[in-house]
């Protein structure tokens, strides 16, 4: 009983986020992107190890928005978060290096926020969570193409 009603909004939050992105979701071109389409609630310790391993949640451009797809890897954190009361977490918020220094640092802290406030939703104390914004300032692909500026668009979750 107490799983159906915990599944009620996080239903509603995952149909509302999913809701927010463009026409087509954009896979970034990075080999640690498993896909899973499972959700933290349905995985077994294998599969939640596996999402566990996933550390960066990424997003379309201009956007904090968290894509459906990533929603496993945010509800497997918190899940791990819940079940760890000794661990903190940082949110480090990144944008890609189209538009200014400082819109860049607010979409990034934008998107850790999102991030953080989906993993409160699910239980974990605000108090352990960190969130810090870099913009464009760490990239992960230093290229000047949309394969790169996929890859630099992302929360990078850091225990």
């Amino acid at each position: 009983m107490k799983k159906a009603i915990w599944m009620i909004p996080l239903t509603i939050l995952a149909l509302g986020l999913s809701s927010c992105g463009g026409d087509e979701a954009v896979k970034p071109d990075v080999d640690d992107q498993s896909g899973a389409q499972t959700t933290a609630a349905d995985t077994g310790s294998s599969a939640g190890a596996d999402l566990l391993s996933e550390r960066r949640v990424y997003f379309e451009f201009d956007s904090s928005a968290i894509d459906g797809e990533y929603t496993a890897i945010v509800e497997a954190h918190a899940k791990h978060l819940s079940s760890n009361s000794n661990l903190n977490v940082t949110l480090e918020g990144h944008a890609d290096e189209r538009g200014t220094r400082e819109y860049n640092l607010a979409l990034g802290e934008r998107r850790a926020q999102a991030v953080a406030r989906m993993m409160k939703a699910l239980g974990v104390s605000g108090s352990r969570i960190k969130v810090v914004s870099y913009g464009e300032e760490k990239p992960l692909a230093l290229e000047h193409n949309e394969s790169a500026w996929r890859q630099n668009r992302r929360v990078e979750i850091i225990y």
